[in-house]
């Protein structure tokens, strides 16, 4: 095992043809960068057949490069609290959630289970006699995919990372929190899913929530819903719905887009 860190490239691509490693454990981005250095320099690091990679995301296209240059990758998802959470497996269908913890994907914000197959936040408790955690939010989003690996293990997989549930946002100097827009949704048995859409009319904030119902829902309910929003959030907002399937399933509860520049 050769120690190393992100920085030092160049002391670290002379380690790579010096003592000829096989394998790269760290983050997919410095593998790449590596690579890069080698290859201006005209070194030869074939010697690098395989990389465990991790600390953040792996494109496929990353991993398509990392192939071309002989080398199997494979990743896991961690967080510094609780260590590892799920891994690939040979099989390469998702990530497989670790023995040792138990994992739930949640409503972001809420702590209420999504449906199997949903994105929502993932949620990991551990029972670690040193550091245990109970329900830890990793602010990451993932989803539960259906069914087992075809590599044998049988433990229950992810589609791994998907981004970040973070979506705390300000909106005319208030805080709005995913919290709250789960909330507004849990009071109206018929909205079956929503998102708050933040956006400026000129140059004041305006909010919308548009609700996911199905059929035979007036909508002149809508304004049932804006008074929900104020109460709530404390400002003003409208509701307009939309059809049944139609918002985006990447476990967003506000949408912010407006331009900061």
């Amino acid at each position: 095992v050769v120690p190393g860190g992100v920085g030092n490239t160049e002391q670290q691509v002379q380690a790579l043809v010096g003592l000829k490693p096989n394998a790269y454990v760290g983050t997919p981005s410095f593998l790449r960068i590596l690579l890069e250095r080698a290859a201006e320099a005209g070194h030869d690091v074939s010697c690098l057949t395989k990389a465990a990679v991790g600390g953040e995301a792996l494109p496929p296209s990353v991993r398509a490069e990392f192939q071309e240059c002989g080398i199997a990758t494979t990743q896991s998802y961690g967080t510094a609290d609780v260590g590892l959470i799920a891994y690939e497996s040979p099989a390469k269908e998702g990530m497989i959630s670790d023995e040792g913890i138990i994992l739930e994907i949640v409503h972001p914000g809420t702590g209420d289970p999504v449906l199997e197959g949903e994105v929502g936040e993932v949620v990991v408790t551990t029972f670690n006699r040193t550091y245990p955690l109970i329900r830890f939010a990793t602010g990451d989003l993932s989803a539960i995919m259906h069914g087992q690996s075809s590599c044998g293990r049988t433990n229950h997989r992810i589609r791994g990372w998907m981004g970040r549930a973070d979506q705390v946002t300000k909106i005319r100097g208030m805080f709005i929190h995913p919290l709250q827009i789960q909330t507004i949704i849990n009071k109206h048995d018929w909205i079956s899913r929503a998102r708050l859409v933040v956006d400026r009319d000129g140059h004041n904030d305006r909010m919308t929530l548009h609700c996911e119902v199905s059929g035979g829902v007036d909508q002149s309910l809508a304004d049932e819903v804006a008074g929900t929003i104020r109460q709530i959030c404390k400002l003003r907002g409208s509701a307009e719905f939309v059809e049944f399937g139609s918002l985006p399933d990447d476990g967003k509860l506000i949408e912010d887009l407006r331009s900061y520049k």
